[in-house]
């Protein structure tokens, strides 16, 4: 009966790591270091890691994180109310089902800023601008206008409120621009910075807000107000059934998560945590879902360049809200 019993819990404590289920790392190890590295990849769990961030300290990298800790407390978008989709795929790829609105394939960087808040929304605005005129409209929106001329969105750099850039879009509206020295009403003022891999990008430092500039950038043909895109509405999403349904119907939303220290060493897979040790909140865009390997998961597009994670995209597991990534999901239409 004893030995019944043991073979009982080594079957249990098997599964569980063959899953990686309920397996903790001990806390304090350095999130950018060869020790997480080998101790996630040590786990046989459902996605690898490898060394991500370079040459910089972890208050770096937490500067990124840019959704600002009172965020809980600002008043959230309504939820929309509609009926869920009633043939959900097993996947979906927004990349594929809009092939002909390139902003979907396209991962931006927020440099040395903790302005992902900004990146999510205005990526996921530029899409659904493409996705609703039939891909007539061809627009990158600018996360440089955002940043710095939404004074209800938070702090800039220092991490806003994902919601309030959704509120922002409907009321007062975002010109174009794209990412440093690139084309539109306002590119973004930080250049990409060498937080991954040695190269010839300058030092990395986290940079402070600019400010807000109702102006285009020379030799721009449009004024500034002249080049802004609108919002219809805006709303916040709720449940896994409901997201996928709002995604295949109006292209990608923001969503905005708890990062843990091991999910910097992101490689491939499907993330799901192995660490205690809470980094802050981050918002990303969220393209679609899929099955790997018995796990469900969301495709996301992280806006940290193309070094890192998975050439800039990640894999996250659906329908056990990891991370709360499926408690703050916005979204909205635009005035076409």
């Amino acid at each position: 009966m004893i030995k019944l019993l043991f073979l009982i819990l080594f079957l249990s404590n098997l599964a569980q790591l063959n899953g990686a289920e309920h397996v903790f790392l001990n806390s304090g190890i350095d999130p950018l270091s060869d020790e997480m590295v080998n101790a996630i990849n040590s786990l046989n769990t459902t996605w690898k890691a490898k060394r991500n961030f370079v040459g910089v300290h972890v208050d770096y990298v937490k500067g990124l994180l840019g959704v600002h800790p009172s965020d809980d407390n600002i008043v959230p978008l309504l939820e929309e109310d509609f009926e869920v989709a009633a043939d959900i795929p097993e996947s979906f790829d927004s990349r594929e089902a809009w092939s002909n609105c390139s902003s979907i394939s396209f991962i931006r960087d927020q440099a040395s800023c903790g302005s992902c808040w900004a990146f999510g929304a205005v990526e996921a605005m530029s899409d659904r601008i493409c996705i609703a005129s039939g891909g007539e409209l061809q627009v990158e929106l600018s996360a440089e206008d955002l940043l710095t001329c939404c004074h209800l969105c938070g702090f800039g750099c220092s991490g806003g409120f994902p919601g309030m850039a959704w509120f922002h879009w409907v009321h007062f509206g975002i010109v174009t621009g794209g990412l440093y020295g690139g084309e539109g009403c306002q590119p973004y003022k930080f250049p990409p910075c060498e937080h991954h891999i040695p190269g010839p990008r300058p030092e990395c430092k986290l940079e402070k807000t600019p400010k807000c500039e109702k102006k285009c950038q020379p030799g721009y043909p449009k004024s500034y107000q002249e080049d802004k895109y609108y919002g219809l509405k805006s709303y916040s999403v709720g449940s896994v059934k409901k997201i996928q349904t709002e995604i295949m119907t109006n292209g990608p939303v923001e969503g905005a998560f708890t990062v843990y220290s091991d999910f910097l060493s992101y490689s491939s897979g499907v993330y799901q945590r192995h660490s205690h040790d809470q980094l802050g909140g981050h918002a990303i865009r969220i393209l679609g879902w899929g099955v790997e390997d018995g796990i469900d998961y969301w495709l996301v597009a992280n806006s940290w360049n193309t070094d890192w994670g998975d050439q800039g995209y990640f894999k996250i597991r659906r329908g056990t809200n990891e991370c709360g990534i499926e408690s703050k999901v916005n979204a909205g239409l635009p005035k076409i």
